[in-house]
Formats: C-alpha cells, sequence, structure tokens
C-alpha cells in the first residue's frame, strides 16, 4: 500500500472503530493499526456481511490469531464466536469458540496451509446463515459453523501475534 494511501474504511454502515478516540486507517504505519489489535464492527455480524483482513505476516513468525468476539470485556472475558489461530510449527490452522468461559470443539483439518513468511496474504471472513466462511487470498480455506446464534453480538475484532496489518475493511 502507498504510503500517502491513508483512508478510512467502512464495514457496511459505518467506519471500524478502534481503541476509543482513534480512527482506523489503511496505511499500514498508522498507530491505530499497530499489533495486537481491537476493533469495533458497527452493528455486529449479520448473514451477507464481510470482514477483509490484510497484512504481511512476520520474517520468523510462530503463530497469529484474529478473533471475532462479542465485546472487548477482559473481565469476565468476552465471548469468542470465531478464532483463527495460524501456527507455522506443523503448518497449522486451529478454529475454536470460547462461549460462557467454556472453549468449544478445536478444529483444525485444512485442504492447504495458505501463509508464507515474509508475504502478504487477505483474509475473507464472510458470515452466512449456518456459519462463517474464510477465504485466504480468494480461495476457500474453511467453514466454521456458528456457535453463537445471536450474530449481531459479534461486534469486535481482535488481532494479535506474528503479522504486520496493512488494511481492514
Amino acid at each position: 500500500m502507498a504510503e500517502g494511501d491513508a483512508t478510512m474504511w467502512k464495514l457496511d454502515e459505518g467506519p471500524f472503530h478502534c481503541s476509543p478516540g482513534a480512527p482506523v486507517q489503511a496505511d499500514a504505519s498508522s498507530p491505530q493499526l499497530i499489533v495486537p489489535f481491537c476493533g469495533h464492527i458497527n452493528g455486529g455480524m449479520r448473514p451477507g456481511k464481510k470482514v477483509l483482513v490484510m497484512g504481511i505476516v512476520d520474517l520468523n513468525p510462530e503463530s497469529f490469531a484474529i478473533s471475532l468476539t462479542c465485546g472487548d470485556s477482559e473481565d469476565p472475558p468476552a465471548d469468542v464466536a470465531m478464532e483463527l489461530k495460524a501456527v507455522f510449527p506443523g503448518r497449522r490452522v486451529l478454529r475454536n469458540s470460547c462461549v460462557a468461559g467454556e472453549r468449544g470443539q478445536e478444529q483444525s483439518a485444512i485442504p492447504y496451509f495458505p501463509f508464507i513468511s515474509d508475504q502478504p496474504f487477505r483474509v475473507e471472513i464472510l458470515c452466512e446463515h449456518p456459519c462463517f466462511r474464510v477465504l485466504v487470498d480468494g480461495r476457500q480455506l474453511f467453514d466454521f459453523y456458528h456457535r453463537i446464534q445471536t450474530l449481531s453480538a459479534i461486534n469486535t475484532i481482535k488481532i494479535s501475534g506474528d503479522l504486520q496489518i496493512t488494511k481492514l475493511g
């Protein structure tokens, strides 16, 4: 992304909000896109809504995670509708949820491992009626069936680990 290309982006009906008082910009050098990142999804999720995360994997990564949560509370911890965790040793992509403090059944089957150290990636999380459909660089990686039925309550995205965020949408 060009150095001067810093534009506010929107998730459907309104801007995506970062930590209090800070607008999110598409420029990777913006301090608001520093990892770990926590941002608000206006209106929450619903069928037809998409979350886009573009970034670059660090040079010597161990792992990174992208989570969709019901708020950003730490105590008690917010419900996690879906956590996608890319683990580089073993080339695994783990998925799980945590509802009312209970971790769900972890899923790990994938047709391919899409992330490469020091390379850009594009993760699209499409909310559909029965599941989140996750695509990486335009190819479907997995479906994760909803474990939280009130989709509009899923209103926060958290990103952590060995990556740089270049764009959110």
